[in-house]
């Protein structure tokens, strides 16, 4: 993957937040502030331009650019988790010019290792942990690019999914006890989105595309 190319990608998960914008913000209105789909898109947003106006735009510039972006664009504990995703990854880049799957798949668990830092979440809490860590698995057990990306799509958005059922133990949904059963976690529904962009290109079907596995009931 050149820088190019990583741009293209980042380009494809803001447009795909931007296009799930009232989606999430309808997931999270359930159990959250009812600002998540706007919060992630527009920071999103900031990234691309950030993007576009890097006049070295390597392929660790337009990692931490995305980083910040989310970081100061979103606010408050969210930007924090998702810009530590970004942030994390972004060291491994410094220098290189093209990254294979292997590379991505190590930048991809350097960033989920920061968010678990952070957060202090598990698979369970209802977070976007629960989205992410199957993603970042299925992304490093695949053996080529686009089989990784396919991969881990189905598996964020399965994550994302099972996110539905569960009583959250960390968070504002925390506090909602088991009112928070039935509503899947918008930040483990953007995961499934970002991973959906980014799998796009190798063909993804309708069916798995986790923009048509997390429904707001």
């Amino acid at each position: 993957m050149t820088s190019d190319q990583l741009a293209d990608l980042i380009a494809r998960m803001a447009a795909r937040l931007s296009a799930e914008r009232n989606r999430l913000n309808r997931l999270d209105a359930a159990i959250g502030d009812g600002d998540h789909g706007s919060s992630i898109s527009g920071a999103f947003a900031l990234a691309v331009q950030k993007i576009d106006k890097l006049e070295e735009p390597s392929l660790h510039a337009i990692w931490l650019a995305t980083a910040m972006a989310l970081l100061n664009g979103m606010g408050g504990a969210s930007g924090a988790i998702f810009g530590t995703f970004f942030l994390k990854g972004a060291a491994r880049l410094k220098g290189v010019e093209r990254i294979n799957q292997a590379e991505m798949a190590a930048l991809l668990e350097a960033g989920l290792a920061g968010v678990q830092a952070r957060g202090k979440a598990q698979v369970g809490d209802k977070t976007i942990v629960d989205a992410l860590v199957p993603a970042v698995a299925a992304f490093t057990a695949a053996e080529d690019f686009p089989a990784a990306w396919r991969a881990a799509a189905g598996a964020a958005a399965n994550g994302a999914e099972s996110t539905r059922d569960m009583q959250a133990r960390q968070g504002r949904a925390k506090y909602l006890g088991e009112r928070a059963i039935g509503h899947a976690d918008p930040g483990a529904s953007s995961i499934a989105l970002i991973f959906a962009a980014a799998a796009t290109p190798f063909n993804l079907s309708d069916e798995s595309e986790a923009g048509n596995v997390v429904t707001p009931q």
